[in-house]
Order: C-alpha cells, then sequence, then structure tokens
C-alpha cells in the first residue's frame, strides 16, 4: 500500500497535469482538498511520533513576539543586535545562526520579543534545513518581518514555505460555520451569493474531510482553498511585512525599481549596518502590533499617566489581571473604567470587559 507521501506525490502530480479551466475546476477542487487532508494526517503522525532531534523552542516573553523570517545572511542578525540587547553571532557566511537567538525592544512602553530565527531554505516545509523546527517557533509568532536583503528578494519561495506549512500572511479564517448532525447529508447554506465555489464543490470538499451528516453556512465570497483552511482547522494567521535590508549599497534608481517590483506588500527599507531606517523599523513594528495604552488608577488614588501598560488591542480586564498578578483574577470583584470603552465616566465593568487605548482603570480585588 503506498505511504501518505506517495499517495499526495501522486494527487499533486495529478493536479499538476490536469488542464485548469471550467470543466475541471470541480476535479481539481476534490483533488486539492484530498491533499490537504493527507499532509494533515502526516503532520498529525509526525506529531505523534515525537520529536527528533534539536527543537527550537521559545518560551515567549513581553508584550508580542516577532519573528525575523528570511534566507541565510541577509543580516537578521545585525539587525537583532542594533534594536535589541541580545547578541547574536554574525559572520559573513551562510547558517550562522543555528539557534533561535531571542531580544528584547523596548520602545515606547512596549516590550516586544524579536527572535533572529535560522536561515530558511526552499523545500523547508518537507523538513530541509530543519525547516520544520524553524516554522513551529513561526506558527506562534505575533508579526512576522520577511527580512530580505537587495539582492535577493525572493519573497515568494519565503511566502510558499510558509503557506505549506499552514501560516497564512495577513490573512483571517473564513467567515464560515459547522454543525454536525445525525441525518440529511452535507447542506451547504450560503448567505450571498458564491461566484469562486459553487454549491456542490464546497459539499464534496467537507466530504472529503469525513463529514457525513453536517449543516455548513458561508457567510462570505470564499474560494475552495479557504473552505479547505477552514475544515483543515490548522492554521494561522499572522501579520506581515517585508523589511528590505542593505539599501545603502544601492542607488536610489535601483531601490524605486524593486519597490515596484514589491508593489502590494508594505515595505520598510533599512540598512541595519548603518543603521538606517531602524527607527521607521520600530514604529512599523509598534504599531502593527496594535497596542494599546491603559492607565491604571490604583482605589482612592490619582491614575498613573506617565508609566502606562501597554497591552495588544482587544485585552480585556482579566488579561490586565493576569499581567499584573496571576491571583488577581482569580480575587478579581469588579473593575471601573473611564475612558473610550466605558458608557459613562466610571462604569462598574466585569472581567470580560473589552479595554480601548486610553483607558483609565481601577481593580478591586478581595481582601
Amino acid at each position: 500500500m503506498a505511504t501518505i507521501e506517495e499517495q499526495i506525490k501522486e494527487i499533486q502530480d495529478e493536479i499538476d497535469k490536469t488542464q485548469k479551466n471550467k470543466a475541471t475546476e470541480h476535479h481539481i477542487g476534490k483533488l486539492k482538498a484530498k491533499i490537504s487532508r493527507l499532509r494533515d494526517e502526516a503532520e498529525k503522525r509526525r506529531s505523534s511520533g515525537g520529536a527528533t532531534g534539536k527543537s527550537y523552542a521559545v518560551k515567549k516573553s513581553g508584550n508580542a513576539t516577532v519573528g525575523l523570517v528570511g534566507f541565510p545572511s541577509v543580516g537578521k542578525s545585525t539587525l537583532l543586535t542594533k534594536i535589541t540587547e541580545a547578541k547574536s553571532e554574525i559572520a559573513a557566511y551562510e547558517f550562522t545562526t543555528l539557534d533561535v537567538i531571542p531580544g528584547v525592544l523596548d520602545y515606547r512602553g512596549a516590550k516586544i520579543q524579536v527572535l533572529d530565527m535560522p536561515g530558511m531554505v526552499k523545500g523547508a516545509s518537507t523538513g530541509r534545513g530543519r525547516g520544520r523546527e524553524i516554522l513551529s517557533v513561526i506558527r506562534s509568532l505575533d508579526l512576522i518581518l520577511l527580512f530580505l536583503d537587495v539582492h535577493h528578494i525572493q519573497w515568494e519561495v519565503l511566502e510558499k514555505e510558509l503557506y505549506a506549512s499552514g501560516v497564512r500572511l495577513n490573512g483571517r479564517p473564513p467567515d464560515i460555520n459547522l454543525s454536525k448532525k445525525d441525518r440529511g447529508g452535507i447542506e451547504v447554506h450560503p448567505t450571498l451569493e458564491l461566484t469562486k465555489i459553487d454549491v456542490e464543490l464546497a459539499s464534496d470538499i467537507v466530504r472529503e474531510y469525513g463529514f457525513i451528516n453536517a449543516d455548513v453556512v458561508i457567510r462570505e465570497d470564499v474560494t475552495e482553498d479557504q473552505l479547505i483552511d477552514f475544515l483543515s482547522g490548522n492554521r494561522v494567521y499572522i501579520p506581515a511585512f517585508l523589511v528590505l535590508n542593505k539599501i545603502d549599497i544601492v542607488d536610489p534608481g535601483h531601490l524605486a525599481k524593486l519597490k515596484r517590483k514589491l508593489r502590494g506588500w508594505k515595505i520598510v527599507p533599512i540598512s541595519a549596518d548603518s543603521e538606517i531606517g531602524l527607527e521607521e523599523l520600530k514604529e512599523e513594528i509598534y504599531s502593527t502590533l496594535e497596542f494599546i495604552s491603559v492607565f491604571m488608577k490604583p482605589q482612592g488614588k490619582p491614575a498613573d499617566m506617565k508609566d502606562p501598560m501597554v497591552v495588544k488591542a482587544g485585552s480585556t480586564v482579566g488579561m490586565i489581571c493576569e499581567i499584573i498578578h496571576r491571583d488577581f483574577r482569580r480575587k478579581f470583584r469588579y473593575a471601573t473604567v473611564w475612558g473610550k470603552s466605558a458608557k459613562f465616566p466610571g462604569q462598574t465593568v466585569s472581567i470580560d470587559h473589552e479595554l480601548a487605548d486610553g483607558d483609565i482603570l481601577t481593580i478591586v480585588v478581595k481582601r
């Protein structure tokens, strides 16, 4: 019997040789679902089989974690030493960084963990160059910096390897809901006109993932790939932008040409060596991570308006409790809020209340 890898290769070969047109799109869609399911199964088997060799387990710290992802020898280590207190070995040859090196960027009150990742190579998603270990760390990031140099801008290779490992850059989960039921088969209920996939193909893709009876509600005009991503359940959606390094060694005309080639991407041009553009990079990291400032007001005392607590947008009162002290959530009584998230100044709120930028917060706990 063919192994999972052999089955995947056989299906991929069939996809590659099938001419893509209206008549074959249904067949190709089913094959893509089949190959995705097999890849998920192969990954589960690898994970349950236990890790072998060295891993890149990194303890997350600070307000957010950012990864420098790129090819070997593009200047990631140099940048890390310039914007954090970390010391990453630097040399002008490939594969200098053999471990994930963490550093902390202290910027505008936020402590941002920055990881210098080992250089990624083509085939990383299949395990080449310790790619699976690197990609497992990348999947846990809050922000990816695709790090390129002016003479090596093949970002498509990086994006392809990330995509194959289930990382969706600058995306979001599709608005789909699936409910299992006892009988009735697969029923797809779109709430709008579907132009990228038909109901029959959607039903077949759901069936390929092992569902026999289910109601599927689709609330946006999704593609077959987005439906497959939803059914897989192991995709991660991470913001990303391009960092174009070594701009000091090319003339402005060449740089403008590169920017045109990379149109559609948010680009921050820098020179880590010459320390050009580093402040702009820090600001872009900070703004992309969508931090907010919350000013703490001890009960019966004035608010501390000089030293805010910096947290991610969407943070709740409960999350603030966990940051202050692990007992605060357990002993929580109520909180009082002044600011944009409050319906009126001094509103009493629960532990699930979502905070806004500039809010003033008092937390009252049991004594």
